[in-house]
């Protein structure tokens, strides 16, 4: 079986093409015109980095089985355009992870935050329980080579389900595809205003997907959230044959090595996920408080003897919200210093700032940066620093828009200046640093260690 992959050096991407090496019997090859690294590195080490960036259409030939098409990919990529003109089969990558786990039991964690924790927590239980599950997350998690998994031989499939768009051919959310047996939903929060310019078409794409849910299967959703609370309604009011299960914050008093109110709240959905595949609660929490979180998901980065720095994935306004919240919670006592990088289409596009209101009230001192470069190559409109102190609407908020100014006024900002008439020095500081990019090529966890000292 011959697969070949059209923009390989994505995160999932990658991940897939790996997962696919290893079955027997397959053959992977791909293109793309840029890779990064950790992707550039894995796909070396296994093999499979193409021996020149670019698309190059002579490379998509009959005796191909399969193409999987991302969606960093264009409509008219050449090498597309070849497949399609020899009447190859094109998968998207969601539907084809579908194809291979269509005949399991499938577990889909969705929502506008937490999916990944979520997603982690219920594969790192299974796995402690040697339960044996394919899967996809959006992170690395401890005791987990990769992040996909297929094989011939698990019963279970666990998938991160994501909103975004499916492929460039495909313009729905990926995970409209999985048709769970069970399927979680953890909050909608506006995100992705590029693709839902508006917020009813936003909560329209997760209606959709609950419809995707399979006979006699199990909807669990946040009772917290107003959305979710009303699609659970319409679902009994429709007579969905479902098991329709509500959740809040675990509020036991079992120690774990997470924290924070959204964290819990993920730790409830994924007990209940687990119990429908027959994982008893008193197990799942045993083995889930040795869990200490997905990579780049509130993952500690630096510590001493009075600091400690984490970073995170946060970018839209209720990850970004719940984060700030949680270090706030944990260390009460210590100066909250959190930077943050606009960086996706959503947190760059002027009418969606405003959505960013308060987001940073927690901390003590909160810093925002943005590239105008990144929004130029966006090709979207261009926004001011005063446009965005003035949507996240709080005094702590400073904005800076080279990097270089950020990182200048960390090293400061941690070396005994003055900052709203205190002094914030190595003494008793929580550094919080979040982007979904790197502050344009910062090495956070190298960065963090040395402003700890």
């Amino acid at each position: 079986m011959r697969i070949h992959f059209i923009a390989i050096g994505g995160a999932a991407m990658h991940n897939l093409a790996l997962a696919i090496q290893q079955k027997a019997g397959y053959i992977v090859t791909g293109s793309d015109d840029e890779i990064f690294d950790p992707a550039r590195t894995h796909l070396l080490e296994a093999g499979l980095l193409p021996d020149k960036m670019g698309w190059h259409p002579e490379r998509i030939t009959p005796d191909i089985d399969a193409i999987i098409l991302g969606m960093h990919a264009r409509e008219d990529n050449p090498e597309l355009v070849r497949a399609r003109e020899l009447g190859l089969r094109i998968y998207s990558f969601p539907e084809y992870l579908y194809e291979q786990t269509k005949d399991k039991f499938r577990i889909v964690v969705g929502g506008s935050h937490g999916k990944t924790t979520t997603t982690a927590m219920i594969l790192y239980v299974l796995n402690r329980l040697g339960i044996e599950a394919d899967y996809m997350v959006g992170a690395q998690i401890e005791g987990f080579e990769r992040m996909v998994r297929l094989s011939d031989t698990a019963k279970y499939a666990v998938f991160e389900g994501d909103e975004y768009l499916t492929s460039p051919l495909d313009l729905r959310s990926k995970f409209l595809w999985y048709k769970p047996n069970t399927a979680i939903l953890t909050g909608i929060a506006w995100d992705h205003i590029n693709v839902f310019p508006t917020f009813d078409l936003y909560v329209d794409t997760f209606r959709k997907f609950v419809h995707t849910i399979e006979p006699d299967g199990t909807f669990i959703y946040y009772q917290g959230d107003d959305n979710l609370r009303m699609l659970a309604g319409e679902m009994s009011n429709a007579n969905c044959p479902l098991s329709i299960t509500p959740y809040r914050a675990y509020d036991g008093d079992i120690k774990m090595q997470v924290f924070g109110q959204h964290n819990m709240e993920n730790l409830q959905a994924a007990c209940y996920a687990c119990a429908t595949i027959g994982v008893k609660p008193e197990d799942f929490y045993r083995e889930i408080s040795s869990f200490t979180g997905a990579a780049n998901r509130l993952e500690k980065i630096a510590e001493t003897a009075t600091s400690v720095a984490y970073k995170d994935f946060a970018h839209s306004p209720s990850k970004l919200r719940a984060t700030v919240k949680a270090v706030r919670e944990r260390y009460p006592d210590k100066r909250l210093v959190a930077a943050m990088e606009l960086h996706t289409f959503s947190s760059l596009m002027a009418d969606f700032l405003p959505q960013y209101n308060g987001c940073m009230a927690d901390a003590d001192v909160a810093y925002v940066y943005f590239n105008p470069k990144v929004i130029e190559h966006k090709r979207l409109t261009p926004i001011t620093a005063d446009e965005v102190r003035r949507a996240f609407g709080t005094e702590n908020i400073e904005v800076f828009t080279e990097s270089q100014a950020l990182q200048d006024a960390l090293r400061q900002l941690l070396n005994g200046h003055m900052v709203n008439d205190q002094i914030v020095n190595k003494q008793g500081v929580a550094l919080l640093l979040m982007s979904s990019g790197t502050f344009d090529g910062v090495n956070v966890k190298e960065f963090a260690q040395e402003l700890l000292g």
